[in-house]
Formats: structure tokens, sequence, C-alpha cells
């Protein structure tokens, strides 16, 4: 209804564009949710009751695929003169609309069009390049993750990364872990480098290679890997990242390209499988993920592909499967392994009689010893 009664203020002219321009964007997003699988999983969730916690640079709340559903953090950037926060960041509004966008008239719509976005920044996006804080970086990483945590997120999206396993940063990942949070997190761009191809791997990107995470890597139209995913064993699962329609920070749209676009839109299905699950562990996510996936490599398993591409539907089905799962099962009295009859009882610990009667005999005979000898110098003594 909102934009239905701007487009009434424009001029015939204008409103057509934008009309034109709205249809175009949905028109150019269809790729991306077919290869996903999206309208399908849609059936079920469109993840209402979600907050997604966006570490990223600012969101720009105003922007409307996201007017209603952005929730502010804690500035975390390092952007502190006096008391300006950062300012909005093009970056982090894009990865928002591809979690969240409300999709509303025609408008740019996310993966997970009903949920919340709770943006943390944790960078700096100046003119379209993203700026990390120095010295203390993984610090103010480890307390986004934690604030998110106990802040109400049901998903932790980490859209950057950096270079380096800092304890700090990987005990906050726990943190959320333990706690039922699972986290999803770029694997980095670097797979067309020169150092990656004279390793013939790449450079993990950190907080996707701490052990738990949803590490994503990008495919194109076609689902092959992108050129430029990085290639390592941080790569859980992809998704698309090549040219992926998104939402500006000042309105309009642009195209992505990035295992970042990769990691927002996976991290939209995750939120849905929180949604019709809410009470499934971050382990059993990634298994459903994993175990569902389209375009699955020949052997299972590739450094650039992960398991395959992501498929919602598959994944909320075999998330259905794995709601029951627990991780021990409770064993009846008197059950036990093998056909064979019950072996008698050990007996209780005590004293030994046998040892206890060489050790008595043993004692008698040395205090027998010890007094004869002391009887035998005394008489030497007294015929001195």
């Amino acid at each position: 209804m909102a934009a239905a009664t701007a487009l009434a203020l424009l001029s015939p002219a204008a409103a057509a564009g934008a009309r034109t321009a709205e249809a175009g964007i949905r028109k150019e997003q269809r790729w991306v949710f077919d290869a996903l699988n999206i309208e399908r999983a849609w059936e079920s969730t469109k993840g209402a009751g979600i907050t997604v916690a966006l570490l990223d640079s600012r969101v720009r709340p105003s922007l409307k695929e996201l007017k209603g559903r952005v929730i502010e953090g804690p500035d975390l950037s390092g952007f502190f003169y006096g008391d300006l926060e950062s300012p909005v960041g093009e970056h982090g509004t894009q990865m928002a609309s591809l979690i969240a966008g409300s999709g509303e008239d025609g408008a740019l719509s996310g993966v997970a069009p009903e949920a919340r976005i709770l943006s943390i920044p944790v960078a700096v996006d100046l003119d379209g390049n993203m700026i990390l804080p120095g010295g203390g970086a993984d610090a103010e990483l480890a307390r986004a993750i934690r604030y998110a945590v106990n802040n109400g997120a049901s998903v932790i999206v980490v859209p950057g990364g950096r270079y380096g396993a800092q304890r700090v940063a990987g005990d906050a990942v726990a943190y959320a872990l333990a706690r039922g949070v699972p986290v999803v997190a770029a694997v980095g761009d670097d797979g067309d480098t020169e150092a990656s191809r004279e390793q013939g791997t790449s450079y993990w990107r950190f907080p996707a290679g701490y052990s738990g995470v949803i590490g994503v890597g990008a495919v194109d139209r076609e689902g092959k890997a992108a050129s430029f995913t990085s290639d390592n064993m941080s790569v859980l699962v992809s998704a698309p990242g090549v040219d992926v329609p998104v939402a500006k920070a000042e309105g309009g749209y642009g195209r992505v390209t990035s295992t970042d676009a990769a990691a927002a839109l996976v991290g939209g299905v995750v939120a849905l499988i929180r949604a019709r699950y809410p009470a499934l562990r971050p382990e059993l996510i990634s298994q459903a993920l994993t175990s569902s996936t389209r375009r699955r490599p020949a052997a299972g398993y590739d450094e650039r592909l992960g398991f395959g591409v992501v498929d919602a539907r598959a994944a909320m089905d075999r998330a259905a499967e794995l709601v029951g799962h627990r991780a021990s099962m409770p064993v009846e009295d008197g059950h036990r392994f093998g056909d064979r009859p019950p072996m008698d009882a050990p007996p209780r610990p005590g004293p030994d009689p046998f040892r206890m009667w060489a050790y008595g005999t043993g004692v008698a005979l040395g205090l027998a010893a010890f007094t004869g000898g002391v009887i035998v110098l005394m008489r030497r003594s007294e015929r001195r």
C-alpha cells in the first residue's frame, strides 16, 4: 500500500517507470529463486517471527524493502568520532535486502520476506569500500556475535570475514552454537587470485573457517562454481553469487557478485528452517542443508561447491525428518547387548586373606629378627 500511495503521487510517466522497474527486478530475481527452490519452501513459511542478525555495515531501515523490519544494534564498527555513528552502508543494506526484503508491491524480495533484521555494524562502508576496524577486529566480531545471541537472534549472518583464526572469535562462535543459534558466513572471493592458483587452494576466511559454521561459496546461473569463490574445506554449501539482484541503499536496484551475496541467501534459507522448526539444533540444520543439495559433486564433496547448491524446499523436508533426532537413546532396565547369560557381579572390594596373612607373618618375623638383634648386641655389651 505504501508503495502504491507513493506511485500515485508521481507523474503518470514516473509512476509507470517505477512499476516497470519493480516488475523488472522480480523478473531478474527469478533465476535466483529457481536455483534455490525458494517459492516451494514458502509453502511452509516465509520466516515470520525470526530475527536474523546481520554483522556487516549499517543497514538503511527506511528503505521500502526493509521499512519496519530492521532493529538497530550497537555500532561495533570502530567508527567513533564524538557521538557520530558509522554511516549507512551500501553493502549491509544490499545483504539485508537479500535476506528479508519484503517483496511488497512487486519490489525486491528476500529469501525470508517476513523475517526481521538485527543490524549490528562491524564494518564501515564508504563509497562502496568496506573498511574493517583494526587491532581489535576479532574482539568486535566476538562482541557482535554474543550480543546477537543474547538479544533474540535466531540466525547470525556474517557476509564479510577476516584472515586468521583468533580464539576470542572462535569462542564466540562456540557460544552461539551451544545456545542453538546457527552461524552462516561467506568463504571469501579468493579463488582466482595468484596465490590461490599457485597453491592450489585459497586462504581460509573466518568465521567461515570455524567448526560448526555454515560456510557458503558462490555459483553462477548454470550452477557452476564461480571462478572467484574460495576453494578450501571451509566451503560447506553453495548458492547463487554472480550478478545477484539487490536493493540499493539510496533506492533502486543493482547487482552483486560475491560469496557475500551467496551467504546472505543461505542465511535466509536457514531463517525459513528456524521459523518452521525453531528447536532444531545448528548441527542438524547443517545436516539438512548438506544432505538435500542440488548439483551435488560426483565425489559427494568438492572444495568449491561444498556438498552442492542449497535446495530450500528439500532442506525443509529433510529438517522435518531430523526434528525427532536425539543425541542418545534411553536403555530400559534389563536390556543388554548379546545373547549370552549375564555374568556374575564382581566381588565387592575388601581385604585379601592370603595377602593379610603374608603381611602379618612378614611383620612378625621382622620384629623377631629386630628383637633378637637387640638382645645379641646387649649381651655383647655386657661381656665387654
